[in-house]
């Protein structure tokens, strides 16, 4: 591959359909914040200024930590301003992010409009000024409990609409079952929201199946281990569940060893329909860029592959036809 053909992959216009909101916040963002606010949070970086922790349930503890800074509507307007800023200078056209108003207002409702009204209003001068387009998928934190689901859930059917256009799931994998969760998924449905959830990052493919039969969800976070399972990789392909899949963060938690042996390329081969996100990108030292170029050095992946990628993203983003029409005409441009 030549530096050229490179070039042309890396710059593409891309759509980003797996990424939390707070764990895309740079270090620098959150040092400055926890300054202003007085706030210790030195525990929680590394000398060279970077998020620090030992593996991926540390790494939901630092999380948290950095999240603790984010107070008030403004706070998350800021974070907005500042996530999409990066997002669109990797050439990012249109990106979901998950949402928790468990994060924003302590899953008051009322709260929870407060926060998501500050979090548009600065997704709508980004749009305009930088040409990235906004979503938000309402995620529930699963270790947090069923019940907690519920009223993340209802805060989600109270704010669904056009910018708020999914519901999903994030958090501890190890903790409980998909099916603990139905109530606030059926509750999101009825809603008229779009689904998807963390399975199969850390749990063996019998939790994508379980995510898919038992949530009937459209899309799944991660779900990687599928890859071991022919029967589970024919149905994900025949019912055109696609996979929301983030290279860089599996292979920097150790989901596994190398990307060259991250079985992307095998998901895709199946049939199964592929997406790539960044996940939350500072924390794995990651850009949408980075994971095009290293993608394409490891599987020899072409610009056509790429656009095939972004092609079927926007056809499983969650947003309305008109928002897809417009995306997918900026994704053909030369």
């Amino acid at each position: 591959m030549t530096e050229e053909e490179l070039h042309a992959i890396v710059h593409l216009p891309k759509v980003e359909l797996h990424t939390h909101f707070e764990g895309m916040a740079p270090p620098a963002f959150i040092r400055g914040l926890a300054k202003e606010k007085k706030v210790d949070l030195s525990r929680i970086f590394r000398p060279d200024g970077s998020y620090d922790y030992r593996d991926f349930w540390h790494f939901l503890e630092v999380y948290e930590a950095a999240t603790s800074v984010l107070k008030s509507p403004e706070d998350f307007a800021r974070l907005c301003t500042a996530v999409l800023e990066e997002s669109a200078a990797n050439g990012v056209v249109y990106q979901e992010t998950f949402l928790s108003p468990d994060f924003c207002g302590g899953g008051d409702v009322a709260a929870w409009k407060e926060y998501l009204h500050a979090i548009r209003e600065a997704a709508t001068v980004a749009e305009r000024d930088l040409g990235i387009t906004l979503r938000g998928v309402i995620t529930c934190i699963r270790h947090f409990g069923s019940d907690q689901a519920r009223d993340t859930a209802c805060c989600a059917a109270e704010t669904a609409g056009d910018f708020i256009t999914g519901f999903g799931m994030g958090g501890d994998e190890k903790k409980g079952r998909q099916r603990d969760f139905s109530w606030a998924f059926d509750c999101a449905r009825e809603a008229g929201l779009q689904l998807t959830t963390h399975a199969g990052e850390w749990n063996g493919p019998s939790e994508v199946r379980e995510a898919v039969e038992d949530l009937g969800v459209e899309r799944i976070g991660h779900g990687v281990n599928a890859h071991t399972d022919p029967a589970l990789l024919e149905m994900l392909a025949e019912r055109g569940v696609t996979l929301e899949v983030c290279p860089g963060s599996n292979v920097f938690l150790g989901v596994f060893p190398s990307l060259d042996q991250h079985p992307i390329a095998k998901l895709r081969k199946a049939g199964v329909p592929v997406t790539i996100s960044t996940d939350d990108p500072p924390f794995f030292h990651t850009t949408m860029r980075k994971e095009y170029e290293a993608l394409a050095k490891t599987f020899r992946w072409g610009e056509e592959d790429f656009r095939d990628l972004n092609r079927i993203a926007i056809g499983a983003a969650f947003c309305d036809e008109a928002t897809r029409s417009a995306i997918a005409k900026r994704l053909e441009q030369p």
